[in-house]
């Protein structure tokens, strides 16, 4: 170890490497505080140069490597070991260039999400990835594990959003292809191997990243629903009405919905009554009168079918902050509860069926707890989350059997957004064929024949 340590303070410098009691814990485990370990060093990479030397010495050493950005995961994708070393990427921040020809943006892979919707909003475009941990996620983690969020039925996954990429290989080799074009027919896109790949065939260092028009309306409401079918129909009109305005259809169970509210400032329900389902629906245009008024009569139309029993139109942008106040209480999980979380995908027609299978699974497992059930159905993902204080005892490879077994029945899949990581590793060929499996395994053989990038993530 003295001898790779040398060598990597020669290519990065004493003052980026941290060691022993100089680690911040925060680099020990994610934000399911799964098994957190102390690695044997943190190395802060400044530039691409860094992270290929950094590379180059592990590989040539067969020293495991962990990347790491923010470390905002719910898989574990992010949690070193031991006997690893951590390459961090979070000093590699900056937004290199803005081409509002091409509608681009080229960054580095530790650029904060939020730093990237700012920069587009201020040169007149917007960047359609959102997540709650906006302020703290990085953008190379976001594409290291193809992150959703709440307006994947308007702006598609991470993997929609990103042109090229700059990568570097487990032996030091980078490939730069930082493309801006939309069609580059040029044989295989490689850059779609590490999207998603979970920092286990590469490093990303740099991306060009597709930017859309600003848009400059955005309408919300609160609706109450009777059951999960006239969801999905309700969901259905509003595509309908709206087209491809649509941005957010999100569809919270009451158990979430109450805890929701009471994790709201005034902690007051908008509804007198309790209801089965509850959508928070969003529509973001190019026109604010146009745009009102066919949202309106889209929740009018649906309302005087039957499909909602009320519904609250938010009249102002802190209204519309209300109410998603209420779907947004996830980020207060890890101090309000011990989160088991599930994130999980299944054809939309199966959804509703799934969770009340799944609720009754556990009611008879454990009688009286609390189980959340939410998720963004336009997208087909569905959350779940177990309060493991309400279940004495229970442990998360428990409750793992009992909601991937019945996710198997169902044909669905065990990650919707959140990756496989560490978590769900043992649970991947629910989802994955033995032959898709062996076929992963030799591109991973191939890109990192040493096995040194991100080891125990995804297989063994």
């Amino acid at each position: 170890m003295s001898d790779i340590f040398s060598a990597l303070r020669y290519a990065v410098g004493e003052q980026a490497i941290r060691t022993g009691a100089a680690i911040n814990p925060k680099h020990f485990t994610d934000w399911t505080r799964h098994a957190p370990a102390q690695p044997l060093a943190v190395v802060f990479a400044r530039s691409t140069e860094q992270v290929a030397a950094v590379l180059r010495l592990c590989n040539a050493h067969g020293q495991p490597v962990v990347p790491q950005g923010g470390m905002t995961g719910l898989a574990g994708g992010a949690i070193p070991g031991t006997a690893d070393i951590v390459l961090s990427l979070e000093q590699m921040a900056g937004i290199e260039e803005i081409d509002p020809a091409a509608a681009t943006m080229t960054v580095l892979a530790g650029t904060p999400l939020q730093v990237i919707q700012e920069a587009a909003r201020e040169a007149g475009f917007e960047f359609g990835l959102d997540l709650g941990a906006r302020g703290s996620c990085q953008i190379g983690g976001n594409i290291a594990t193809n992150a959703g969020g709440t307006r994947v039925i308007q702006s598609g996954m991470t993997r929609d959003l990103v042109l090229g990429l700059e990568v570097v290989l487990a032996d030091g080799t980078v490939l730069s292809s930082l493309n801006k074009m939309i069609k580059n027919n040029t044989g295989y896109d490689l850059k779609q191997l590490f999207i998603g790949s979970e920092g286990t065939l590469g490093v990303i260092t740099r991306a060009v990243l597709r930017l859309q028009p600003q848009r400059t309306s955005c309408q919300t409401a609160l609706c109450a629903l009777p059951d999960y079918d006239t969801a999905v129909r309700f969901l259905h009109q509003l595509r309908r009405h709206l087209g491809g305005d649509v941005s957010a259809f999100e569809l919270m169970w009451p158990s979430f919905f109450e805890l929701g509210v009471s994790l709201t400032r005034d902690r007051k329900s908008p509804f007198a009554e309790r209801h089965p389902l509850y959508a928070l629906v969003e529509q973001r245009g190019f026109a604010e009168q146009a745009d009102a008024e066919r949202f309106g009569a889209a929740l009018s139309e649906a309302l005087e079918a039957g499909w909602l029993s009320d519904a609250v139109l938010a009249q102002s942008g802190s209204e519309a902050n209300a109410l998603w106040a209420i779907r947004e209480c996830t980020a207060e999980f890890p101090q309000r509860l011990a989160p088991i979380n599930f994130d999980i995908s299944l054809p939309i027609g199966k959804i509703g069926a799934f969770a009340d299978e799944c609720q009754q699974l556990f009611d008879a497992q454990w009688g009286p707890h609390l189980s959340l059930f939410f998720g963004h159905i336009g997208d087909s993902n569905l959350h779940v989350t177990v309060d493991g204080n309400t279940v004495p005892g229970v442990t998360h490879e428990a409750v793992d059997q009992l909601v991937y077994s019945l996710l198997r029945r169902y044909g669905g899949s065990v990650s919707a957004e959140h990756g496989i990581g560490l978590l769900k590793r043992e649970f991947l060929p629910y989802s994955r064929t033995a032959e898709e499996l062996a076929c992963m395994r030799r591109i991973k053989q191939a890109l990192d024949p040493k096995g040194i990038l991100n080891p125990g993530k995804l297989f063994e």
